[in-house]
């Protein structure tokens, strides 16, 4: 199978990004990193995917900074996945993909996690992007300006 062409010389930063996390494993390791797990066996248990693809894909991801590997928290001889900083700068990206993902793919009562504010125990309020004036910004309202 031929290797698939990287996109981090494009231009577009949502080409560099997809090139880094825009498949579905990776961005589920990512979800379940945010959730607390961080030991090869959970993200496998977790996703229900084979060791090699799991392997790759959690080596991509050390490889870019958004994970890092650390010892093992409990003083065993295993090691973390960790989210780093980079990797922490994820959440609003996952919280997005929730957000659509509870508007398009669900019927109108069926049941689906949701996302809580730890402090009030409410739902996240749902994110949208912001005008120079705090407004909601839509689509038709930027435009992206290519390098020429």
């Amino acid at each position: 199978m031929p290797s698939r062409k990287s996109l981090q010389a494009e231009p577009c930063p949502v080409a560099r990004s997809v090139d880094s996390i825009g498949d579905r494993w990776s961005l589920l390791i990512i979800r379940d990193a945010f959730d607390g797990v961080r030991r090869f066996s959970d993200f496998q248990r977790s996703l229900g995917m084979a060791r090699n693809i799991l392997s790759d894909r959690l080596r991509k991801l050390v490889e870019a900074g958004i994970l890092e590997l650390q010892t093992a928290s409990d003083g065993t001889s295993y090691q973390e996945y960790v989210l780093t900083r980079k990797g922490q700068s994820l959440f609003p990206v996952v919280v997005a993909l929730r957000q659509w993902g509870e508007k398009h793919l669900f019927a109108k009562d069926e049941p689906h996690s949701v996302l809580v504010d730890k402090r009030s125990g409410r739902p996240v309020p749902v994110m949208s992007p912001q005008a120079s004036d705090g407004g909601v910004l839509s689509a038709t309202e930027a435009e992206v300006r290519k390098v020429d």
